[in-house]
């Protein structure tokens, strides 16, 4: 069914909706309008999935970029929570009051909790009508507790219906915050998977949708992220896979990814990160498999759970009009959480648990023991997997998730902020463009701009009593039908100190707030390894000043590092 304006009026006279006018009655103008939904893993790699050429079984988002359309060049800020809320808000994170995590470091770029100066797609969709839906992960706020101010949730900033995690890593077996609506929930049986519960959940918001109207749907999940915890049916599926290590695993896909065209056969491959061992030389190799086998694992579930939301579409007859987007919140994670060290609790003295009743809430990130009663392990050699396990999958994989880049999730290099985008929406993407590569770059903050488009929305001006921050990105509707996307500003990054900027085929980048500027042509390195910063001095000398320009006006500086 096709959704249509009623009176293209009532769309303007919202545009600047300050609560005085239902936003529900804003509608689009005299068009179809599609639904939206928007997927995004979390610490997944560039090369992790089977359309970006990866060996993960990942049929379902195979099958999207088959009928729809990827692009070569998409980037995300390198970080989980400045992601959310460039994501959610079409600003650059400190804009948003997010350009860390979720921690009030004192300047307005570092509040760790969305402003009142930015708006979510959410709250604007339901300005054009729409309904609007949320399962997985939100942490774009710092008042996660359940007695703290909930004006930061989903519910408070423009959702409908949530169920997900108002923090970050937990349990996939027993999440941290796990909510419904602005209420703290256990998980409803002993064989709950937080993967599934988010794919669930979402395809359960499709089936109970009132279709009078379309609805945006943000499907947030929590895998790949650490801890490396996986359904044995799903971890026995990739028993052995990994035997061959990390360093064939990172030729394999290179050339993959080269003969299906997502890199250029011209960009090398990056060396080994120097602290990862050559696999050869690699100690514990069981293990090193095992997270490896676990992390695939946890990949290959939340695709057959974007298959369940896809199958719900079809069902209920909204695929054709459906516009979906999938990516990932950073590049791979080389973060070694709970894989160093000795086995804790110590396997030699036994520690007596209680196991927790059925309603009793999670209060730990890492629980200290399964509801069942079960320390939960860490340490180098533990095996992951289940419930009584808490450990990453590691840097050596890490750099495998990111081939053919450098570095990874926190750094501004690409191996740290490109992602896969996949897009597909069978109304909107012409027969003879679908399967296509598209090479230009885009970033999170079009995302917003999109949905605008699409949805024939206005974005604010004003917004309950506050100015809102104007618009940075642009709409990726052109890519569609293989038009530019008529970019007229750089690209720009902060994380940590670590900055970037890309203005077309240049990108000036740097390691830490004191560490020198690096230049790149991309369209020559991709993989950054030919810095042209001594023999190009006035380009880092301009592209840096203009950095600069951009970092106090998007409140990126002051930094809060101390540094």
């Amino acid at each position: 069914m096709r959704r249509t304006a009623r009176i293209a009026t009532l769309l303007a006279a919202t545009a600047f909706w300050d609560g005085g006018i239902d936003p529900v009655a804003a509608v689009a103008a005299e068009v179809p309008r599609p639904n939206v939904v928007i997927m995004m893993a979390d610490d997944m790699g560039f090369s992790d999935i089977g359309c970006y050429g990866g060996e993960i079984e990942t049929p379902n988002l195979n099958r999207l970029a088959a009928h729809g359309l990827r692009f070569t060049q998409f980037y995300n800020t390198a970080r989980c929570c400045p992601t959310r809320a460039c994501l959610n808000t079409g600003l650059y994170p400190h804009q948003a009051g997010v350009g860390h995590m979720m921690g009030d470091r004192g300047h307005d770029g570092y509040r760790g909790d969305l402003n009142r100066r930015c708006v979510t797609i959410a709250q604007v969709m339901k300005t054009a009508g729409y309904a609007t839906y949320m399962s997985g992960k939100w942490h774009v706020t710092r008042h996660w507790k359940q007695t703290d101010s909930k004006h930061n949730w989903p519910l408070q900033r423009g959702f409908d219906r949530f169920f997900g995690t108002i923090q970050g890593a937990g349990s996939f077996f027993d999440p941290y915050t796990l909510t419904r609506g602005n209420t703290f929930i256990a998980p409803d049986s002993e064989e709950f998977y937080y993967t599934d519960a988010i794919s669930d959940n979402a395809a359960r918001f499709i089936r109970e949708h009132k279709r009078q109207r379309p609805f945006f749907l943000y499907v947030a999940y929590t895998s790949p992220h650490w801890p490396m915890h996986a359904k044995p049916e799903d971890i026995a599926k990739y028993k052995g896979r990994y035997n061959h290590g990390w360093d064939a695993l990172r030729a394999e896909r290179h050339r993959r990814m080269i003969a299906m065209g997502i890199v250029e056969a011209r960009w090398k491959l990056t060396p080994r990160d120097a602290r990862a061992p050559a696999w050869e030389d690699a100690e514990l190799k069981p293990w090193h498999c095992r997270r490896m086998e676990v992390y695939a694992a946890m990949v290959d579930c939340m695709d057959q759970g974007i298959g369940r939301i896809v199958e719900t579409l079809e069902e209920t007859g909204q695929l054709d009009h459906t516009l979906i987007f999938f990516l990932a919140d950073n590049g791979g994670c080389a973060e070694e959480y709970g894989s160093q060290g000795a086995v804790q609790p110590d396997p030699s003295q036994p520690v007596e648990l209680q196991a927790m009743t059925p309603t009793e809430l999670q209060t730990r990130m890492r629980p200290t023991h399964t509801r069942d009663g079960r320390p939960v392990r860490i340490g180098r050699g533990v095996m992951p997997g289940p419930a009584d396990t808490y450990i990453a999958y590691g840097l050596p994989w890490a750099n495998a998730s990111n081939t053919p880049f450098r570095l990874y999730k926190h750094w501004e290099h690409e191996g740290g902020i490109s992602s896969p985008l996949v897009i597909h929406w069978p109304e909107g993407i012409p027969a003879d463009r679908r399967g296509m590569l598209y090479r230009e770059p885009g970033h999170l903050i079009d995302l917003m701009a999109t949905c605008v488009d699409v949805a024939g929305a206005a974005y604010p001006q004003r917004f309950a009593g506050e100015e809102i921050t104007p618009l940075q990105g642009v709409s990726l509707r052109p890519a569609l039908t293989g038009k530019s996307l008529g970019r007229s500003e750089p690209l720009f990054w902060e994380h940590e100190g670590n900055r970037a900027i890309r203005d077309g085929k240049w990108k000036l980048v740097a390691k830490g707030a004191k560490g020198p500027w690096e230049l790149y042509d991309l369209d020559a390195d991709r993989t950054e390894l030919n810095d042209l910063a001594k023999e190009y001095p006035e380009r880092v000398r301009a592209m840096a000043d203009r950095w600069e320009v951009w970092a106090l006006r998007a409140s990126a500086k002051p930094w809060p590092y101390g540094k």
